[in-house]
């Protein structure tokens, strides 16, 4: 597969320009067989919390601004795009996902027509196959979620932005930022850029920026950067309406709160910085690809085919590739308040990209090195790594799924008519069947997750509820070294959000119940509590006298069928 089409740049035929539906046919077929155990779960996290809420409004009532949940003014793009598919199609989550593989296969071609433009179509082909198999891009392609296909219509305007095709680059930038707003950071880093090229052009070398070499002879650097600035007008648009019919313009307030004013931290941004910086070289066994590159930079010379070294990719693109790279990792350290790793996905590409190229210009055994690599991606699909990372990042998002569709099967089977205490995603799961976890909705009370504050917390008010479904709101691999540390894990508490979910042991002993079900899946579990009722005695019929749990006796609706007994 690595050398089946094509040998390099000087090659009469460019197959992502030649064909390009045939390619295109080629990856999502390979990404659809992939991912076919996975099309029918039910949606999970911020799927089933934000994405597919917004677009099943814009489904039924044609509103861009979603009803059901509180909007976090995202542009619309993705959701119009599921929307379209459920009006044609239907709904349902394999509709969904195939949707999203759509998207996904798409995001790929932009990768193979960007790596063919820049490199040649051996490294296109290496660098795609990579990068679909990366475990972030992977987990995301199916996902209803809106960073993987902004981040493959950013490839699709880097690949014309680096032909100078000026219109194409106003275009895909455009939809890029429509897709999602953070997709803005791309034109306007490179417009920067292009206008430090300016100023600098007497005081530098030239050589560092695009200036001719097979572009647009039109594309003048004054041109360029009007093409980067322009994709910023539709996104200006979406907020405008946006403000017009909510009130505020980036997002309700405490959403706004959480991923900017809450992040605004020289120590936060330090820690997240350092986070960022290794989920583009070394997340989920991505450093077998960058080490293995600065190990053949250090060691090996170039590659020679017949008369001439193997090329590198330009010095000017790659300039434009650091630049970006460089802008995600300090942008998205500065906002967001939760450091994931899909975030990062205009970025991650962009670093296998040039890896694969020095792999290839420098290896001669190049095409075995790029299968370990691709071995130890689809590795980590499975194996979770020994330090806390997003269940979204790979196929641990599929055993939390399995897990909140065993427990809550059950506990509609048993409990249908109780009240259930629950954290979020749960509460959402079980009270809107269009999610896939219950056939009806049950009643909730809710708490933010199962701390041991939190369950203490709701202790005080058991009589209000009747069974509890607890679950992991996060992975933990276990105590890691300095997680011994008191100021690390307060550090971690204070800007990250961080607590410790209680087992169910403890949480059934603290709200004086007990497990009627668990289930768990590596580092992952799910629970059911059956709360013990207490101080139920009820009062029958003047000739029946004082009994426990007698028939027609009033008990608090919602109950179990017979009135149990006081015990203190």
């Amino acid at each position: 597969m690595l050398t089946a089409l094509g040998s390099d740049r000087s090659s009469r035929v460019q197959w992502s320009g030649t064909y390009p539906a045939l390619v295109f046919a080629v990856i999502f077929v390979f990404i659809f067989l992939l991912h076919l155990p996975l099309l029918q779960l039910p949606y999970f996290w911020d799927e089933a919390g934000y994405y597919v809420p917004a677009a099943r409004d814009l489904l039924l009532t044609g509103s861009l601004i979603p009803h059901s949940t509180v909007s976090n003014a995202h542009p619309p793009l993705v959701m119009a795009w599921l929307a379209l598919w459920w009006k044609v199609v239907g709904y349902a989550p394999l509709v969904t996902r195939t949707a999203m593989l759509v998207l996904a296969a798409f995001s790929l071609l932009g990768v193979f027509r960007l790596a063919e433009r820049v490199s040649n179509t051996k490294v296109a082909i290496a660098a795609t196959l990579c990068t679909a198999l990366y475990p972030v891009f992977f987990a995301q392609s199916s996902l209803a979620q809106v960073d993987l296909a902004a981040a493959g219509l950013t490839f699709w305007a880097l690949s014309a932005y680096v032909e100078g095709q000026t219109i194409p680059t106003v275009l895909w930038f455009a939809l890029a930022a429509l897709a999602k707003e953070t997709a803005i950071l791309a034109p306007l880093a490179l417009a920067g850029w292009e206008i430090v090229g300016l100023l600098a052009r007497t005081h530098s070398p030239r050589n560092l920026w695009l200036d001719g070499d097979g572009r647009d002879s039109n594309s003048s650097p004054v041109r360029r950067i009007a093409s980067l600035l322009v994709p910023a007008l539709p996104l200006v648009l979406w907020y405008a309406y946006h403000f017009a019919r909510t009130g505020y313009v980036f997002g309700n307030p405490e959403f706004l709160r959480y991923n900017v004013a809450a992040t605004l931290s020289s120590t936060r941004f330090l820690l997240a910085l350092t986070m960022r910086l290794w989920q583009v070289v070394g997340y989920l066994h991505l450093w077998v690809l960058t080490l293995t590159m600065l190990l053949a930079m250090w060691m090996l010379p170039p590659q020679r085919d017949s008369a001439s070294e193997r090329s590198r990719i330009g010095i000017p693109v790659q300039m434009i590739f650091y630049v970006l790279v460089l802008t995600y990792v300090v942008a998205m350290a500065l906002i967001g308040g939760a450091v994931l790793a899909r975030y990062m996905l205009p970025a991650v590409p962009l670093v296998i990209i040039v890896s694969v190229s020095t792999l290839w210009r420098r290896l001669s055994f190049w095409p075995a090195a790029v299968a370990c690599v691709a071995l130890a991606f689809v590795m980590a699909w499975f194996w979770n790594p020994h330090y806390g990372f997003s269940p979204e990042d790979n196929l641990a998002y599929r055993d939390y799924v399995a897990l909140h569709e065993d427990g809550e099967r059950f506990l509609e089977a048993r409990y249908p008519m109780a009240r259930v205490l629950t954290a979020w995603p749960a509460s959402d799961e079980i009270t809107r069947p269009w999610l896939g976890y219950t056939t009806r909705p049950m009643r909730v009370v809710r708490i933010e997750n199962f701390s041991l504050e939190e369950i203490l917390s709701a202790a005080e008010f058991r009589r209000n509820y009747e069974v509890a479904l607890i679950f992991s709101t996060k992975y933990e691999p276990g105590p890691a070294p300095w997680d011994r540390w008191r100021a690390w894990t307060e550090l971690k508490t204070r800007f990250f959000g961080f607590h410790r979910d209680l087992p169910p042991a403890a949480v059934a002993k603290i709200l004086a119940g007990h497990i009627v079900f668990s289930e768990q899946r590596q580092g992952q579990w799910v629970a059911v509590i059956e709360m013990e009722r207490v101080e139920v005695a009820c009062r029958l019929p003047l000739s029946w006298g004082w009994l426990p749990g007698g028939h027609g006796s009033p008990c608090e609706p919602g109950l179990a069928n017979v009135c149990r007994s006081s015990r203190q």
